[in-house]
């Protein structure tokens, strides 16, 4: 009886370490997040489009730490540049379009998480090159925020070129290139990111 009980114990800590390597493995293997990006124009039409951002491996709190103090030091330019140093960690595809990911960060909400994704270069810049066209220069970082929920879809913001800084309480503060809010709708995450 006892050899049986501790059998069950030994099988039942494998288990548990096979479950604990699995979840491992699974954040290592990355996640991929789809969305449907929308806008409203200001003339009243709207359009929409499919986003997916595929995630192969999250920033580190050093990471994240390197980056706000860039963002700090020196605003969206001292950004791009660490940014265009790191490695692309996954990929943000806006309909067919694909800009490489340089910072992605996740941190846990009360239902679900909050993900930070940041490119260095804009991951759609329309109009620019239109007669009358403010200028783009400094507009050089995309900026996806994603709010995937514990149960059901999530929502989400996506800025697709965009200037950052910190404020005095270092929250970030943006500013749109193109002065729309494109809505992030149906957030799902699925495991793995191989693209």
């Amino acid at each position: 009886m006892r050899s049986e009980h501790l059998r069950r114990l030994r099988v039942s800590t494998w288990c548990l370490a096979a479950l604990a390597c699995a979840a491992s493995t699974a954040s290592a293997q990355g996640e991929t997040i789809t969305a449907v990006a929308a806008v409203k124009r200001a003339d009243g039409t709207s359009a929409s489009a499919p986003l997916t951002v595929v995630v192969r491996r999250y920033a580190t709190d050093a990471e994240r730490t390197a980056l706000l103090g860039a963002l700090k030091s020196g605003g969206t330019a001292a950004a791009r540049t660490a940014l265009q140093k790191a490695d692309a960690i996954g990929n943000v595809q806006l309909g067919s379009r694909s800009t490489a990911i340089k910072y992605v960060y996740a941190r846990p909400t009360g239902g679900g998480r909050l993900i930070t994704v940041v490119t260095a270069e804009p991951i759609l810049l329309v109009g620019a090159d239109a007669p009358g066209a403010k200028p783009a220069a400094g507009f050089d970082l995309g900026l996806v925020i994603l709010e995937v929920a514990g149960s059901g879809p999530g929502q989400g913001e996506l800025v697709p070129a965009t200037k950052i800084r910190l404020d005095q309480k270092d929250a970030i503060v943006t500013e749109d290139y193109h002065d729309v809010i494109v809505r992030l709708t149906n957030v799902a995450a699925r495991p793995g990111g191989t693209r």
